[in-house]
């Protein structure tokens, strides 16, 4: 790709960050949704969890797929697609007539989707070519993700208060299409100097695991664990990921680059993003029912009150970006873990009757911990790794993101609404004291890595995966 003016790459990174701005908040905007669409359509408990999982699921089993696709036909046109694909779901949504139908249209939003957020870090790391303004990109792009999941309550509350559920899926429709024709003006085509072969095998293996493993831990609060299609479904993830990991050894060009996990920074890197999006779709989904039904809040109510915590997420998250950029990934780390950990401790004690002062300062620390850990785990993800190979290596990142917020929902939501044996109301108060100790061990995680992933040692290790990917890579940082 030839270089860019300043001025050109700035637009192709804000053409990229509005796009990953609808994803983002699409990711948390059907939060504030989830009693209105239960009302309407007569959703179960586990469809409404379903409906946050098929779009978190099909995302983080397609991003891989889609990240080497992109790197073989073409950068802009696979977001283009993708963005046609994602506008397309939300028009969809937005006419469902049924749980169901929902869940699918869900589904398709997040095939789109998939084409958007590793496709969009590929073109600002191919853009960026300079580590220090790479970084700084980098941190704005975090900062758009991490704002835009923050402030999905807030919006979502607002749409859905004053135009209904349905129109939280109708405000895509106009920025995808705004979003197409700025990303043919000016986002140059790219691709990857030799193309990756496709591997359907692994990624058949990949949705299977992700698929059997979700399935398992959302049905099986209501069917019981030991029920047999149960049993099967956690034998199928568990026979999936066995085959996998020596298949993909094997293979010259796997779906899944196994070698990049010899780097300590981005090894650790999967999983802070793991837990840290595991913590805030948790967060998310038994904060919005606690908000709404225990306390009796309308949706706008219950989303203005989560507004803290999306301003304190909108400052964090560029700030991060420019700590990364200039000091290194310790302190955001640290601070992200520590933040989500002692927030999570203060939800862990509400009660239908805590003070609003206590849940404020409760939403304020868990949006610096969540506005702090975006930059870290992008910069890592990338750094070090040859620039052919940028769409995969962010693939990995995002759908460690994608596969951390599936779980967060099916095992913080299995555990909090199975704990109110059912149902809503007073009960999920109590209820929910499991799930936010569960959210405060992914801080304590996420702190613990980030001091291991951060140390000498490990960035030397990084260097020398670097080195055995590419004898020049072009991606360092």
């Amino acid at each position: 790709m030839p270089e860019l003016s300043h001025r050109r790459r700035q637009l192709v990174l804000a053409v990229c960050c509005l796009s990953l701005f609808i994803v983002g908040l699409d990711n948390t905007i059907v939060n504030l949704a989830l009693p209105a669409i239960q009302r309407e359509l007569g959703a179960s408990v586990s469809s409404l969890q379903w409906t946050i999982d098929a779009y978190t699921l099909v995302l983080a089993g397609l991003l891989m797929l889609s990240g080497s696709t992109a790197d073989r036909i073409g950068r802009r046109r696979t977001f283009q697609t993708g963005l046609v694909l994602f506008g397309l779901g939300s028009l969809l949504c937005g006419l469902a007539p049924n749980p169901g139908l929902l869940i699918a249209f869900r589904a398709v939003q997040a095939i789109g989707g998939s084409m958007l957020n590793p496709v969009a870090m590929s073109i600002i790391t191919n853009t960026f070519t300079e580590p220090r303004e790479r970084a700084r990109a980098i941190g704005v792009w975090g900062g758009v993700v991490g704002l835009s999941m923050a402030v999905g309550p807030v919006v979502g509350g607002a749409l859905v208060a004053s135009a209904g559920w349905r129109s939280i899926f109708w405000i895509n429709v106009p920025v995808v299409l705004a979003a197409v024709v700025l990303t043919a003006v000016f986002v140059p085509e790219s691709r990857a100097p030799r193309a990756r072969r496709l591997d359907p095998v692994g990624q058949l293996l990949v949705m299977v695991f992700l698929a059997g493993l979700t399935y398992g831990i959302i049905e099986g609060r209501d069917a019981g664990y030991g029920a047999p299609h149960i049993m099967v479904s956690f034998g199928l993830a568990l026979l999936a990921l066995v085959v996998l990991v020596p298949y993909e050894r094997r293979r010259t060009e796997p779906l899944l680059e196994l070698r990049f996990f010899r780097s300590v920074p981005f090894s650790g890197a999967t999983v802070i993003a793991v837990c840290a999006f595991a913590a805030l779709a948790g967060f998310l989904f038994v904060n919005t029912l606690y908000l709404q039904e225990s306390r009796g809040y309308s949706a706008l109510h219950a989303g203005l009150l989560t507004l803290p915590m999306a301003v304190v997420t909108a400052v964090a998250a560029p700030l991060s970006g420019r700590i990364v950029g200039t000091r290194g990934a310790r302190f955001p780390l640290v601070l992200a873990g520590a933040a989500i950990a002692a927030s999570a401790g203060l939800l862990a004690t509400i009660t239908v009757d805590t003070p609003l002062w206590w849940l404020m300062l409760a939403y304020v620390l868990f949006g610096l911990g969540f506005g702090m850990v975006n930059a870290p785990i992008t910069n890592a993800a990338v750094s070090g790794m040859p620039r052919a190979q940028a769409g995969v290596a962010a693939a990995i990142a995002s759908t460690s993101r994608q596969v951390g917020a599936s779980l967060g929902v099916a095992v913080i939501g299995a555990v909090v609404t199975g704990g109110a044996h059912g149902g809503f109301g007073a009960g999920l108060a109590e209820a929910s004291h499991a799930g936010w100790w569960i959210i405060a061990g992914c801080g304590l995680l996420v702190l613990m890595l980030g001091l291991v992933t951060t140390s000498a040692r490990a960035r030397a290790g990084a260097c020398r995966v670097a080195a055995e990917l590419d004898p020049e890579p072009v991606a360092t940082g």
